[in-house]
């Protein structure tokens, strides 16, 4: 079964670093600023400050009233700013049981509406029962191989609204592997190693 950890051991991302690289910020929003734990045993990648604040800034005020997909959610980085940032709801699906319970202890902790928090392989959640997201975030491990078998169940499997945007994370090496044709490139940019993308659904 395929993994939806973000792994600190895949060949595209740099191993955590002490314990400073187990905290995060959020970047914008009603929790600007607030400090983002999650323990070490969780062997998780999470998107980096500024790699968030441009996606978000990309975003703008899409994200408003959203319902949001933070898939292979790892530290649930994108959905907390998502969140934070006023979307409506945001499902978190996260295979790693310590990840899991840390997110869940800090949505419980911050007060969060109407997050829901899967212990799921992602691939397998796809596979299911199917509610429509507005804004999807993929960022699958790099060495995985699971970005386009996502993208294409996401895609296949009607787990889309009609004009949805979808975020996609990838090593800048290897490049973006086939996507479904429906989608359309809005916005890239590298960050040392990461490759980062935004996608609009287009017309069928």
């Amino acid at each position: 079964m395929a993994s939806s950890r973000k792994s600190a051991a895949r060949s595209s991302a740099p191993a955590a670093r002490g314990a400073s690289a187990r905290v995060l910020r959020v970047i914008g929003g009603s929790w600007r600023g607030r400090r983002l734990r999650f323990p070490a045993a969780a062997l998780i990648r999470p998107t980096p400050d500024r790699v968030r604040e441009t996606l978000f800034n990309w975003l703008g005020a899409r994200v408003v009233g959203a319902r949001c997909l933070d898939l292979f959610a790892g530290s649930g980085a994108l959905g907390l700013e998502a969140l934070s940032r006023g979307a409506a709801h945001v499902t978190f699906v996260e295979r790693d049981t310590v990840a899991v319970r840390a997110l869940r202890a800090t949505l419980a902790a911050w007060g969060a509406r109407d997050p829901q928090v899967e212990r799921a392989d992602a691939l397998a959640y796809l596979a299911g029962t199917a509610s429509y997201f507005d804004i999807a975030f993929l960022d699958p491990p790099f060495a995985a191989g699971l970005l386009e078998q996502a993208a294409a169940l996401l895609e296949g499997n009607g787990w889309l609204s009609e004009a949805a945007l979808i975020y996609v994370e990838c090593g800048a090496r290897a490049g973006v592997p086939p996507l479904p044709a429906r989608w359309v490139p809005l916005k890239a940019k590298r960050a040392g190693e990461v490759g980062y993308h935004l996608y609009a659904r287009g017309q069928a």
